[in-house]
This record gives C-alpha cells, sequence and structure tokens, in this order.
C-alpha cells in the first residue's frame, strides 16, 4: 500500500502542468520567430548588397525557404499564419547588420543626411519643426487644432506630404525650411571688431570662429571693440532682423565696472530714466552687481541704441573701465570661456525665434489691463 500511495504522489508530481506547457510553446515560437528573422534580415541584406553591385554567392535554396523546410512537420512549430506574421514583425524591426532598410542603398548608417530639395516629401509636422517652429510633437499638436495651411487649404493631418514648393502658414505666418543655417554664441574678448571685415585690416569677430562652419555668417548687431560678453553670430536673415529690430525689445544684461563708487541716487535716476543727446532713456533694471564693490554694477536694458550703456553713465560723470554683456535674449556665456564659441542648441534657436512675440503679447496684454483699470476707476 505504501508503494501504492508513492507512485500516486510521484504520478502527480511528476505531470507537466498546463503552465509549463504554454511556456514550451512560448519559447518554441520565439525560437521559430528569431529564425526568420535572421532569414529576413539575410535576404535584406543580400538584396542590399546587390543594389550596391556586390555579386551575391550562390546558394541552393534562399536562407527563409531553407529553415521553413527544416521545421515543416515538427511539433510546436507555427503554421503559416505564424510565419506570415513573424515575418511581418521583421519588415516593421531594423536589421542587426547596421543597415537601415529605410535608408536608400547608397546612403550608409553614418551618412550625413542631405540637404532637402524643393522636390523632397515630408510629413508637415515633420517641417514645421524643421523651420524652427518648434518639436515635431508640439506641431503635430498644431496641425490637428487647425492652425495650419498648405497652400491655403486648411490640414489636420500631421503626417501630410509636403515639399519646399508648398506654402505653409502656421498661425498666420508662412514658414520656411532651415537649410544649412547656423547659430553661434561667442564670448567676444576685448580688441575685435564686430564687423564682417574691416579695411585697416583689424581684427573681427568673424577671425574667432572662421574654423566653425563654411558657411558665411555675420554677427548679430554689435558690440564696441573693448566691450566683451555674448554675442550671436548667424546666417539666419530673419532671425537677425528680429533680433536687433527695437519693436522686439530684446532684453540685454551687462556687468560695468567704473572709476568710481556709485551712488544710489544715480542708480534710481537710470531706472527713472535720464536725457540724452539722442532722446530719453530708462533702463528695465540697475543694481550693484558686488554688495562689498559698489563700482561694478549690473544693468538690464532692451534698448539697441548705439553704445547706450556707456553714454548713460558717461552721461552721469562715470568713466566705463570694463563692460560685459552677460545676457542677450536669455543666452549666457556659461561655460564659454572669452574667445570661444559654441553651436546654440535646437531648443535654444526656437525659443530665440518665438520668445519675442509671446513677450509682445504679453506687454500689449499688460497694457490693455491698465487700460481696463483706469477707465472703471479699479485700484
Amino acid at each position: 500500500m505504501k508503494k501504492q500511495r508513492t507512485d500516486n504522489f510521484d504520478k502527480f508530481a511528476n505531470q507537466t502542468k498546463g503552465s509549463a506547457i504554454k511556456e514550451a510553446y512560448r519559447q518554441e515560437k520565439k525560437k521559430n520567430k528569431l529564425e526568420a528573422r535572421a532569414a529576413g534580415e539575410e535576404l535584406r541584406r543580400k538584396k542590399i548588397e546587390k543594389m550596391r553591385g556586390i555579386t551575391p554567392e550562390k546558394e541552393d535554396k534562399p536562407q527563409a525557404a531553407k529553415f521553413r523546410s527544416q521545421d515543416k512537420g515538427k511539433p510546436g512549430v507555427p503554421t503559416k499564419k505564424h510565419e506570415m506574421h513573424g515575418a511581418k514583425k521583421t519588415e516593421v524591426r531594423g536589421p542587426k547588420t547596421g543597415v537601415d532598410p529605410k535608408q536608400s542603398a547608397s546612403q550608409t548608417p553614418n551618412s550625413k543626411p542631405q540637404t532637402p530639395t524643393a522636390s523632397d516629401q515630408m510629413p508637415l509636422n515633420k517641417f514645421i519643426a524643421h523651420a524652427g517652429v518648434c518639436g515635431r510633437r508640439e506641431a503635430a499638436e498644431l496641425v490637428k487644432e487647425g492652425k495650419v495651411t498648405v497652400d491655403g487649404d486648411k490640414i489636420f493631418e500631421p503626417g501630410y506630404k509636403v515639399t519646399a514648393a508648398n506654402k505653409v502658414i502656421v498661425k498666420g505666418k508662412q514658414v520656411f525650411l532651415q537649410r544649412n543655417s547656423v547659430y553661434i554664441l561667442l564670448n567676444k574678448p576685448k580688441d575685435f571688431l564686430t564687423t564682417s571685415n574691416d579695411p585697416q585690416g583689424r581684427k573681427t569677430v568673424l577671425d574667432l570662429v572662421k574654423q566653425a562652419t563654411p558657411e558665411r555668417v555675420y554677427p548679430v548687431g554689435r558690440l564696441d571693440r573693448n566691450t566683451t560678453g555674448v554675442l550671436i553670430l548667424t546666417n539666419d536673415g530673419e532671425l537677425a532682423q528680429k533680433l536687433t529690430h527695437p519693436s522686439f525689445e530684446i532684453k540685454k544684461i551687462y556687468e560695468v565696472t567704473l572709476d568710481k563708487v556709485v551712488s544710489k541716487k544715480d542708480l534710481e535716476s537710470i531706472v527713472e530714466g535720464i536725457t540724452l543727446e539722442d532722446g530719453f532713456i530708462q533702463a528695465d533694471a540697475v543694481g550693484y552687481a558686488d554688495a562689498k564693490d559698489k563700482t561694478v554694477v549690473g544693468i538690464e536694458i532692451h534698448s539697441g541704441r548705439n553704445r547706450i550703456v556707456r553714454r548713460i553713465f558717461e552721461h552721469l560723470g562715470y568713466d566705463v573701465k570694463a563692460l560685459d554683456r552677460v545676457m542677450f535674449a536669455n543666452l549666457t556665456k556659461k561655460n564659454v570661456e572669452r574667445g570661444k564659441w559654441r553651436f546654440l542648441q535646437e531648443k535654444e534657436v526656437r525659443l530665440l525665434k518665438f520668445m519675442n512675440q509671446s513677450f509682445l503679447r504679453k506687454n500689449k496684454n499688460a497694457e490693455k489691463a491698465k487700460r481696463v483699470e483706469k477707465n472703471t476707476g479699479e485700484d
């Protein structure tokens, strides 16, 4: 009897459970998918080699057929339906040979993307992103919200194909593809002119960035020869015009070192506004940059008038010993040594292109609110 009970126990203990059967089936299915994927990759590799003019080695059977013939009739091997499903997945996945099947035969994975031509098609949201408006996801939302038109027609599908020849308007403004646009932030040192060339042969800021790009770039605005700090160079004329036009009121912050201690009374005068030979000027903010050294002052101003910061302090009887622009349009010289440069990031370029409009809208709304308060007599 004891033996019988032991036999019965062993019978149930060694029984293969349903979960184990399912797991075995999954593993077998996974193995077959990997084999089918490898076969598909091999076929694609040979196809690419053929397109490149490389003669493939002769084989008796295609690799995929070889796998199917070997596995045919084996238990647990997927049916034709499963094989088709596996083949479909192999098309979605990229091969592991280092070549992307979506790339052309002449383009290797390490080659640089070609500049789009007027006939090259791309999804609408990608076009908007490459125009520097926003990222692709944000562009897709703009399209879905009906804020984009193509050749006068409102488009709601982000994947709608367009070319550079199409007239694409985003929120009432036409946008264009940026081809080989370059944006450089330079920490300008002393004794360099902010100009493209100098008839007298003196050093210019272009001498500092001549190794950065083969494109012809030019400085946005001007800094005096002895003024240091943040300077933008680009070949994007539309952006340069925005950053220098008075209506956009671009924020600039300077650190000014003076020949003597600056009185609080003079700081208040700068904030309240003074009248120079070319008109009234008022700083947005001013204060001591160093509490222990009151000869160093920080000043925030949006005016683009010539030598405006120097003239403000000279008008009040100070001699400017050093002038350094530490911020321009929210860009700083952080991690950029004097005389060095870096390329702007894509996000920084987008902010430069669109921060100005939002800033103006904010000011207009504030002015409108003030007018309402004045008319209604509210505090």
